[in-house]
């Protein structure tokens, strides 16, 4: 954030050599053209394995299905202008999901597209597990749908349980229970259901304070 008051863009670019550092005159014609964000994107991804392809795919798919608006094939290799770097210097979180949080601010972006190159050096340092852990930290940061989802099935729970409630009360006087079973199981689970409700309700409330 300290390039911010010292130049007017900035290029962020990983230091394993795959990406091209070529793109970065077409980036800056990019800035000169008026867009304050320039994204660097793979055009395709020849040099990972398949299952690297297909877990990378899934994982930007699940980002945006879960409402993390990042663009496709994109990691961290981007032109911002000090402009940019200003706004971002407003935000307070202490985990910063990059790759979603520079589509939220606003400004003017545009892509350039490039081929990546085989590592020059050393082995990925992205695992699934921590491609996994990457996706919840730009889930929790940037979308509510998570909480949306826990209070939809709680309400799913409390319904299925109350109609075992009037099914048990049918079978008493009908005669056909197991006494106390069925009662007991949709009371447990309508009461869970109700507190996935709160726990949803809540978390939309402080979904909002941040």
């Amino acid at each position: 954030m300290e390039a911010k008051d010292k130049c007017d863009i900035t290029i962020s670019i990983d230091c394993d050599g795959q990406d091209d550092i070529n793109a970065m005159n077409e980036m800056v014609d990019e800035y000169l053209e008026g867009s304050e964000i320039v994204y660097g994107v793979r055009s395709k991804r020849d040099t990972d394995t398949f299952f690297k392809r297909a877990t990378a795919e899934g994982f930007y798919k699940v980002l945006n299905i879960m409402g993390a608006e990042v663009v496709f094939n994109h990691a961290d290799y981007r032109l911002v202008s000090s402009r940019v770097l200003n706004e971002f210097a407003n935000f307070k979180e202490v985990n910063l999901f990059l790759r979603g949080m520079f589509p939220l601010v606003g400004f003017k972006s545009t892509s350039v597209y490039y081929e990546r190159n085989e590592r020059i050096a050393g082995e990925s340092h992205y695992p699934l597990k921590k491609m996994l852990a990457l996706a919840f930290d730009g889930i929790t940061s940037l979308s509510i749908k998570p909480i949306r989802m826990i209070t939809s099935f709680g309400f799913i729970v409390a319904l299925v349980s109350f109609i075992f409630i009037i099914v048990s009360i049918i079978q008493k006087f009908v005669g056909t229970t197991v006494t106390g079973w069925t009662s007991t199981i949709a009371v447990i689970c309508f009461v869970s259901g109700v507190q996935l409700i709160c726990m949803g309700v809540l978390g939309e409330y402080i979904g909002k304070i941040y």
